[in-house]
C-alpha cells in the first residue's frame, strides 16, 4: 500500500492550520485552525474489504506535572505514552481518500461527536482524556484533533497515520472506542498497512 498526505513531505514538519495549538506572535499558545489534512491511499491489496485509519504521537509525556509551566521543561529522558489524535474503522472500499477538512474544520469546544460518519465510525482521541473535568472544553472529542505538544517539551513529536487494510467489512466496536480498542479490534485482519509521518512543535527554541 501507498499512503499520501496533501500539505507536507513525508517526515517534515506539518504546517500550523493542521495543527490544534500554534505557536503565537505573543505568548505561549494560540488556537490554530485544526483542519483536517486531505488523505488518500493506493495500492490496495486484494481481498480488502474494509479501512482503517489510525493518527498517534508516541512523544506525549508519561507525566503531566511539568507540562506548560513557566520556568519548567519536559526532560527528553522523562518516558513517553501514545495520544491518539484520529481514530476512524468501518471505511468502506469506495472511499480511499477523505478531502482537506473532512474530519474537522476548526477546534470545537467540548469535541466533536464520535461514531457514524459519511466515511466510517469515528472512535474518541486523547483530547476526550486531556481535557476531562474541564469545564469549558471538557466532553468526548470524536474524528480528527490536530496537534498541540507542551510548549515546553524539549524533544519534538512525532505524528503517525496509518491506513491498515482489512479483510473485513466492519470491526464490531462498543461505541464509544478509542485508539487502542480499534488497534485490538483489527488485530488478525490486517492485509497490509502504509504510514506517513510529519512533525511539530510548540516550542520556540525548537
Amino acid at each position: 500500500m501507498k499512503l499520501s498526505i496533501k500539505g507536507w513531505e513525508d517526515g517534515a514538519p506539518i504546517p500550523a492550520k493542521f495543527a490544534f495549538g500554534k505557536i503565537p506572535a505573543e505568548g505561549r499558545f494560540e488556537i490554530s485552525d485544526n483542519i483536517s489534512p486531505a488523505i488518500s491511499w493506493s495500492d490496495i491489496p486484494e481481498g480488502t474489504k474494509s479501512f482503517a485509519l489510525i493518527c498517534h504521537d508516541p512523544d506525549v509525556p508519561s507525566s503531566g506535572e511539568d507540562v506548560n509551566i513557566e520556568g519548567k521543561e519536559v526532560p527528553a529522558s522523562l518516558p513517553r505514552v501514545d495520544f491518539y489524535h484520529w481514530v476512524l474503522v468501518n471505511i468502506p472500499t469506495s472511499i480511499t481518500k477523505l478531502e482537506e477538512g473532512v474530519a474537522s474544520n476548526g477546534v470545537t469546544p467540548k469535541g466533536k461527536m464520535p461514531g457514524a460518519k459519511p466515511y466510517g465510525t469515528a472512535g474518541l482521541n486523547n483530547y476526550t482524556d486531556w481535557f476531562a473535568g474541564d469545564t469549558d472544553m471538557g466532553g468526548d472529542y470524536g474524528d480528527y484533533d490536530g496537534p498541540c505538544p507542551p510548549w515546553n517539551d524539549s524533544i519534538i513529536h512525532h505524528y503517525h497515520f496509518t491506513v491498515y487494510a482489512l479483510d473485513t467489512d466492519k470491526i464490531d466496536l462498543p461505541e464509544p472506542f478509542t485508539g487502542p480498542d480499534a488497534l485490538a479490534a483489527i488485530e488478525g485482519h490486517v492485509l497490509d498497512k502504509a504510514s506517513y509521518m510529519g512533525t511539530y512543535t510548540m516550542n520556540r527554541d525548537l
